[in-house]
C-alpha cells in the first residue's frame, strides 16, 4: 500500500554506486572468454595487461569523458590573442587534454604493442563513447599503416616514428582531412591544389569537414597542378619550434562545425595557403591509398568501437531492470521489458564476437591491408584480402545501425529518463551513434561501393564462394540462400541507372547486406560459445538468481 509522504524517501543511489564501482573488463565475463579463446598463447598475458588497463578507462577517464560531454565544455576558437596575433587555438577542457595525453603514452600504436592488446585497448577505451580521443586514434592508426607502407623521406620518417613510438616521451597526435565543400565521399572531385617548387611541396585550397583538427599531422588529399588524379600528402600543423609560438603551418582554422554528436571532437573547416606538405605514395594513386588503407582502418575502428560501447550499454541498462521497480515488481520481470533486454544482449554479444572474428582474421592477413582490388598476388591470398575489405564495410554499417537500434532500446528500459543527458548514459551513446553511421562513408555510399566490388572481381571470385569462404560453418541451406539472393543482387551491372528494376534491387542489396553480416556475427557468436561452453541468455532466463 502507498500512502502520502511529503518527504518521499525513494533513491537512486543504490543503482548509482554500483555504475560508480563497474569496471568494465574485471566484471565482463564474456570480454574474457573471448580474449581466452582468440588471443592464444597471448591470453593470460593480455588478461593481466587488460585488467590494469580497465582500472584507468573505467573509473578516472569515465569521470573525465562524462565532465567534457555537456554542452559547457564544447570545444571553442580563439581566433587571435590579445596582440591581434592569428593564432587559431581550439580551446578544449583540461581534462580531455589530460585523458588524451595519457591514453596516447600508453604506445596503442607501438611495436611493443600486440594486435590484441591494441585491439583490447580501442574495444575497452570506447566503453566510454568519447570521441574527443576516439576519432584521433582512429585518424592516427591509418596514418601509422599509411607511413610504414611509403614513408620514404627523413620528413615522413620521423613523423612515422613520433605518432607510433613517440619522441622523448611526447606521442604525436594523426587525423585525416579528405571532404571538400562539394562532396564528402565524392574524392575524386577534390580541388585542393599540391603545387611543387623546387622540390617542396605547398597547398592551396579548403577543407570543408576535418575531424581530430587539433592534431599534429594530418594526411590530407590534393591534386598536384594540372592533374586530375588526387595525391596523398602528410601535413604537419605546426612546422618545428612553431607549436608553442602557435604559429600555423601556412593553414587558418575558420570555424568549427556544431554537430549532434561527438560534440568533444573539434571538427573544422580549413583554408591552407601554402602549407609545407609531404607527399606519401604514388601521386596517382591517392584515391586508392586513402580508401584502401586509411579509411578502411577507420571504419574498423568504427566497428570495434560501437560493439565495445554496446557492452556498457547492455550492462547498465540491464542492471536498471533490475533496481527500478514499477506496480511492485522489477522491470526485468516484465516480460515486453526482458525482451528489450534479451535484444539487447543478443545485439550485443553477437557484436563482440562478429568483432573479434573479423579481426583475428585481419592481424594475420600477409601484407595487412593494400589500396584496390587489382594487386598481383595468389588468387587465395586475393580471395582473403577481398574478404577482409567487404566485411569491414558490413561490418561498419551494421554494427553502427544496430548501436543505435540498442541505443533506443535502452533508452525505453530507462523511461523518462532515458533522455535525461545527466542520467544515463544512452543520449550520447545515441547522438554519437548516428554520427558514427556516417564517418568514413555513409550507408548507401559503402552499399553502392560493396555492389560494385562484387561485380569487378566475379571473374576471379564468383559470389557464390564468397558467401561459402566468409560463412563456413553456417548451415548449409543459410549458405544456399545467400549465395543464391547475391547472385540475383549481381545481375544488374550497376546501381547507377534511375528505373524500378534498380530501385528494388538497392533496397534488397540493404537488406542483404544486414542480414547477412548478422549471419557472419551469429556463426561467431556460435563458435565462441562452443569453444566456452557459455551460450547466450533468454529472456525468460533474466529473472531467474
Amino acid at each position: 500500500m502507498s500512502l502520502p509522504d511529503r518527504n518521499n524517501p525513494y533513491s537512486f543511489n543504490e543503482y548509482l554506486e554500483w555504475r560508480k564501482n563497474v569496471d568494465y573488463y574485471a566484471d565482463d565475463p564474456f570480454l574474457q572468454e573471448m580474449i581466452r579463446v582468440y588471443a592464444g598463447p597471448e591470453a593470460e598475458r593480455l588478461d593481466a595487461e587488460a585488467r590494469e588497463f580497465s582500472k584507468k578507462v573505467s573509473f578516472r577517464w569515465r569521470d573525465f569523458a562524462e565532465r567534457i560531454s555537456t554542452p559547457e565544455n564544447r570545444p571553442y576558437m580563439m581566433h587571435y590573442d590579445g596582440h591581434k596575433n592569428r593564432i587559431d587555438r581550439i580551446v578544449r577542457p583540461y581534462e580531455v587534454e589530460v585523458m588524451e595525453k595519457e591514453v596516447f603514452s600508453e604506445g596503442i600504436f607501438s611495436d611493443k604493442t600486440s594486435p590484441w592488446e591494441r585491439f583490447v585497448k580501442i574495444s575497452l577505451l570506447s566503453q566510454n563513447s568519447e570521441a574527443g580521443v576516439l576519432c584521433p586514434i582512429a585518424c592516427t592508426w591509418g596514418m601509422v599503416a599509411l607511413l610504414e607502407t611509403y614513408a620514404d623521406s627523413p620528413e615522413t620518417r620521423g613523423i612515422l616514428q613520433h605518432v607510433k613510438e613517440g619522441i622523448d616521451g611526447e606521442f604525436a597526435i594523426g587525423s585525416q582531412f579528405v571532404s571538400e565543400i562539394q562532396g564528402g565521399s565524392d574524392v575524386p572531385a577534390n580541388l585542393l591544389e599540391a603545387v611543387e617548387d623546387g622540390g617542396t611541396w605547398r597547398l592551396y585550397g579548403n577543407k570543408f569537414f576535418c575531424s581530430a583538427a587539433h592534431a599534429d599531422y594530418a594526411v590530407v588529399t590534393a591534386k598536384p597542378t594540372g592533374s586530375e588524379r588526387a595525391g596523398l600528402f602528410v601535413v604537419p600543423m605546426w612546422l618545428p619550434g612553431d607549436k608553442e609560438r602557435e604559429v600555423r603551418n601556412g593553414y587558418t582554422i575558420d570555424r568549427l562545425k556544431w554537430k549532434m554528436g561527438t560534440v568533444e571532437l573539434p571538427t573544422a573547416e580549413i583554408t591552407y595557403d601554402g602549407a609545407l606538405a609531404y607527399p606519401v605514395g604514388p601521386l596517382d594513386r591517392g584515391v586508392a591509398n586513402v580508401v584502401g588503407i586509411v579509411l578502411t582502418l577507420s571504419r574498423l575502428v568504427v566497428g570495434m568501437g560501437m560493439s565495445g560501447g554496446m557492452a556498457r550499454g547492455l550492462r547498465e541498462g540491464k542492471k536498471y531492470a533490475e533496481f527500478r521497480t514499477a506496480f511492485g515488481l522489477p522491470l526485468i520481470y516484465f516480460p515486453m521489458a526482458a525482451g528489450q533486454v534479451a535484444r539487447m544482449e543478443h545485439f550485443t554479444k553477437r557484436s563482440i564476437a562478429g568483432s573479434f572474428k573479423l579481426y583475428a582474421d585481419f592481424i594475420e592477413l600477409p601484407g595487412g591491408l593494400a589500396p584496390g582490388l587489382t594487386a598481383e598476388e595468389p588468387l587465395e591470398l586475393k580471395r582473403r584480402r577481398f574478404n577482409i575489405r567487404q566485411l569491414i564495410m558490413l561490418q561498419k554499417i551494421t554494427v553502427a545501425s544496430d548501436a543505435n537500434d540498442m541505443s533506443r532500446l535502452g533508452i525505453s528500459v530507462f523511461g523518462g529518463h532515458g533522455v535525461m543527458e545527466d542520467f544515463s548514459s544512452f543520449p550520447r551513446m545515441l547522438r554519437d551513434g548516428l554520427v558514427n553511421e556516417l564517418w568514413e562513408g555513409p550507408r548507401n555510399v559503402l552499399l553502392t561501393q560493396m555492389h560494385r566490388d562484387f561485380l569487378r572481381v566475379a571473374d576471379w571470385y564468383p559470389p557464390a564462394e564468397f558467401v561459402e569462404s566468409v560463412l563456413a560453418g553456417a548451415e548449409p541451406a543459410i549458405v544456399q540462400e545467400f549465395s543464391r539472393e547475391l547472385a540475383e543482387l549481381l545481375s544488374i551491372p550497376h546501381l547507377f541507372e534511375m528505373n524500378e528494376r534498380t530501385l528494388e534491387i538497392c533496397e534488397r542489396f540493404d537488406d542483404f547486406c544486414a542480414s547477412f553480416f548478422h549471419a557472419y556475427q551469429d556463426l561467431a557468436l556460435s563458435e565462441a560459445e562452443s569453444a566456452t561452453g557459455v551460450r547466450g541468455t533468454k529472456a525468460g532466463e533474466l529473472v531467474k538468481g
